[in-house]
């Protein structure tokens, strides 16, 4: 599958709700941070080197340029970066082999946005490679559009890849909701100006005007998303936090 490919049946809807809903993939839909982190510890511990808890923060969710690059600062392990971007990922490909865990209420969050039509792409740090494995257990009928970490000159927490997958569906980014589950991902969507919800999982994720945020995906419908969509814009209004 490439990215700029848009379902035939698939229409911005004209009414009230998203024009679009745009996910994040690891950690949002896919159960998938443990298998980077795990991934980067052991390629690592083959440099020599251990790394610590407090890396794990500063590396989810980033691109992988950034989290790599990062890595081989702080422990000076004598390795590319380029030699670690293709050892992190074919590490990583390897784990998925024995599957892949879909986050709680993915799959059903995924079928309800389908029946009801609602445009919906995948926007992701990831590298084509790895979406394109992952695809095979969420289901590619359920994306109209996929936008990797590699295909463009700057990744998350750029506004780039949630404006280009906007782009792509023929949506305002203004009237798109993003579900993400890192600060790294959160600041991209925002920064292209789409309404977010925020699902933190291995960082929190700290609250502000107009972001939503809830404690599992399990709580994330199609009406919360219209809610949310239909919320005055942010500008001094509170930052709003569901079924606590």
């Amino acid at each position: 599958m490439t990215s700029s490919l848009l379902a035939v049946d698939t229409a911005v809807p004209a009414g009230p709700g998203p024009q679009a809903v745009l996910l994040d993939m690891d950690g949002t839909l896919v159960d998938t941070e443990g298998f980077w982190w795990d991934a980067e510890c052991e390629v690592f511990e083959a440099l020599g080197h251990q790394l610590a808890e407090e890396h794990r923060e500063v590396v989810v969710g980033g691109p992988m340029t950034r989290s790599a690059g990062y890595l081989i600062e702080v422990t000076g392990a004598d390795i590319t970066l380029d030699e670690l971007r293709l050892l992190l990922n074919a590490t990583f490909l390897r784990r998925l082999e024995a599957g892949v865990p879909l986050m709680p209420g993915a799959r059903r969050l995924l079928t309800e946005l389908a029946a009801h039509r609602v445009p919906t792409a995948l926007v992701s740090a990831s590298h084509r490679t790895v979406i394109d494995r992952i695809l095979g257990s969420l289901g590619p009928e359920y994306f109209a559009v996929t936008v990797a970490g590699d295909e463009l000159p700057r990744t998350k927490p750029h506004p780039d890849p949630y404006l280009t997958a906007a782009t792509r569906l023929g949506a305002d980014p203004a009237r798109c909701v993003a579900v993400e589950d890192t600060v790294t991902g959160v600041a991209s969507a925002e920064a292209a100006g789409c309404r977010v919800v925020a699902v933190p999982s291995v960082a929190p994720i700290p609250a502000a005007a107009g972001r939503t945020l809830v404690r599992t995906l399990e709580e994330v419908d199609l009406a919360l998303l219209r809610a949310v969509a239909a919320a005055p814009a942010p500008g001094g209004t509170p930052a709003r936090t569901v079924r606590p």
